[in-house]
């Protein structure tokens, strides 16, 4: 819409009405027809996610853009046009009245606003220049275009490539338990109590034989019992600690006298067994008198990050795969969360390539210029980099949450770049400072309002109570100062 109405202030005011819609949307509807299509396939792509939430975000966040899109070149235009239709006939912006041209002597600046006709600039024909549109040709245009001013750019560019480098290389998986409620749940203070009471102690974690067993054979029962050492030799696993009916099953044969190795005395007994210890009641499941399942406890300890969690997780089910005796399962609630970090930064690298492979597609298709296209490709890749660097360095993990919002990001990278490189290749200007600077005149101002617009509408989430909306606000604000000087900055190289 920003750059509809900037398009639309640079046309001629007293020019037919079809006149000034042909100029608008001949400048304005390729370029958010580029940012349409790359948003949109963009999105599209995030659909091959291993994660529900973020296919489901995806397909909503997909088709709102492409009703975004048609309300702009409909609605939006005919709302336009009905305006045009006003301005011809001189008429109050409210009221639609008609109204004089000049304002009497003395009379105010506000009955000038509100109760005469529009002014326009009468050189150009067209409405007066904006004080921040003519701030982007007079004062800004002509300093980036400035030699100095172009390589202190890429050293500040430079500077925050490494930084972000950096931040890239030290970004954490995983997200703390605490940060899924309110600061002020009851939930918070019992994580923190966990952690300054109970530390040393991780999940205590189900194991599960999923599948019928003879537990009353000698062997088989050896061969079990040699699956759980394995498990219990594990650095981080306590079996002082450990939990199993089958151990208290066969202490209580001995004290009774039982011999376990046969079947009926096995299946028999059992019943008096969970009878007389009845916490281990739950942990066998018996139908029609075969054992179905059961499952025993281990005991972790001194998991105190989530990195150690993630590789409890790994070392846990790696050991329970690696078991031939027996089907294994090992499950704790936490490991819902915890088993798509093993997808979670190849699904995000697949994501950042498959649409910076498209957006490279569609804006080959759609720029008249194919240098201009890779560098739009180019700034996809930097801001995502950059993003990603700096969330690490303000203590954002790389989570399901955060993944989402990346992909927000990847769907918008394209929006500046690829606005500003349609306007500078279809500028009709010489030499490439001047159309770097006509560039920057027609789109800098919309590129602004929506850049500006966009940070006060999720700056309110700065101070929410949630984790997940902080969140988005800190990867959101990320991606709107990434330095967009360094592609009018490239595009003067790219033309020199």
């Amino acid at each position: 819409m920003f750059i509809m109405i900037s398009n639309w202030q640079q046309t001629k005011v007293k020019d037919p009405v079809e006149k000034r819609m042909a100029e608008t949307f001949k400048e304005a509807a390729m370029s958010i027809t580029i940012t349409t299509l790359t948003d949109v396939l963009g999105f599209y792509i995030g659909l091959m996610s291993e994660f529900r939430s973020v296919q489901a975000f995806c397909l909503y966040t997909s088709t709102s853009i492409i009703f975004c899109y048609i309300y702009n070149i409909l609605f939006f235009g005919s709302a336009l046009a009905l305006n045009g239709r006003r301005e011809q006939g001189n008429r109050h912006w409210l009221t639609c009245c008609k109204l004089s041209t000049q304002a009497p002597e003395g009379k105010s600046l506000a009955y000038r606003l509100c109760c005469v006709g529009g002014d326009y600039d009468k050189e150009t024909g067209a409405e007066k220049q904006q004080p921040i549109a003519h701030f982007f040709r007079s004062y800004y245009g002509p300093f980036l275009t400035k030699s100095w001013t172009k390589v202190c750019v890429m050293l500040l560019y430079v500077g925050y490539l490494a930084g972000a480098i950096y931040g890239c290389l030290h970004l954490e998986q995983g997200i703390d338990m605490r940060d899924l409620a309110a600061d002020d749940s009851y939930v918070v203070n019992y994580y923190d109590d966990d952690r300054k009471f109970f530390s040393r102690y991780g999940p205590n974690v189900m194991v599960l034989v999923t599948e019928e067993f003879p537990y009353w054979n000698k062997n088989s029962r050896s061969e079990l019992n040699h699956c759980m050492k394995k498990l219990h030799n594990l650095t981080f696993v306590n079996p002082k600690l450990s939990v199993s009916w089958l151990d208290s099953y066969l202490q209580f044969a001995e004290n009774k006298g039982l011999n376990l190795d046969n079947e009926n005395v096995f299946m028999e007994n059992l019943s008096s067994f969970l009878l007389f210890y009845p916490e281990f009641k739950l942990d066998v499941n018996i139908t029609g008198g075969k054992i179905n399942a059961s499952r025993f406890f281990v005991q972790t300890l001194d998991i105190s990050n989530a990195s150690m969690e993630i590789m409890m997780f790994n070392e846990l089910r790696k050991t329970a795969q690696s078991c031939s005796e027996a089907k294994l399962l090992v499950f704790h609630p936490l490991f819902i969360y915890l088993d798509q970090y093993s997808v979670i930064v190849t699904g995000t690298i697949q994501n950042v390539g498959f649409t910076t492979a498209v957006m490279l597609v569609i804006s080959l298709l759609l720029i008249p210029n194919p240098v201009c296209s890779l560098w739009v490709t180019f700034s996809i890749g930097s801001v995502v980099t950059g993003v990603t660097g700096f969330m690490a360095l303000w203590g954002v993990n790389l989570d399901s949450i955060s993944m989402i919002i990346l992909v927000v990001c990847i769907g918008f990278t394209v929006d500046f770049s690829a606005h500003i490189s349609y306007a500078f290749v279809s500028s009709k200007k010489l030499t490439a400072k001047e159309r770097v600077v006509d560039a920057l005149f027609s789109l800098g101002y919309p590129v602004l309002q929506g850049a500006a617009s966009t940070i006060i509408g999720v700056l309110v989430l700065a101070t929410s109570k949630n984790h997940i909306f902080r969140t988005f606000f800190k990867i959101m604000f990320l991606y709107h100062f990434h330095p967009s000087v360094f592609d009018p900055t490239v595009l003067q190289f790219n033309q020199s």
